[in-house]
């Protein structure tokens, strides 16, 4: 098991890095050219920046077993189907049972704005989204060391 970390501009990586440190996993933080990033305790690969590259490494690394951390739907998703658990930034753990209504949420925010429509942006961070996902990941280390994995 690993954790893989879509790291583009991602405010848990300090978090990720750590519980993983703390538990002995393995960590990867990828991101593209423009965030080129470096923490001890994680490995960093980065890969040339365009669209969705960054989403396509961290894909074409991932195993079965393996958490991945990302706030993009359609990655999420994709990890789902590869077998891996998949976080959010704030906690929230995507999984076959709530994906398909977050990628239709989605796709209707898109329509919306193809058609000139405007939608809120995203609300600033708060200290208990950090919180929640640090517990959130520690919840899932912890059931996988519980079933031997770790």
């Amino acid at each position: 098991m690993r954790i893989l970390v879509d790291a583009d501009a991602c405010p848990v990586v300090d978090e990720t890095v750590a519980l993983a440190r703390a538990f002995g996993v393995p960590c990867l933080l990828l991101c593209d050219t423009a965030h080129v990033l470096r923490r001890d305790g994680a490995e960093t690969v980065t890969v040339s920046q365009g669209a969705d590259s960054v989403d396509l490494a961290l894909v074409n690394r991932l195993r079965p077993g393996d958490v991945a951390v990302t706030q993009d739907f359609g990655l999420a998703a994709l990890c789902l189907a590869r077998g891996a658990r998949v976080l959010r930034q704030d906690g929230l753990e995507y999984t076959n049972d709530n994906i398909d209504g977050l990628l239709l949420l989605r796709q209707q925010a898109a329509r919306i704005r193809r058609g000139g429509g405007r939608l809120k942006g995203p609300r600033r961070r708060r200290p208990e989204e950090d919180a929640a996902f640090a517990a959130a990941l520690r919840r899932i280390l912890t059931e996988e060391t519980q079933k031997g994995v770790i």
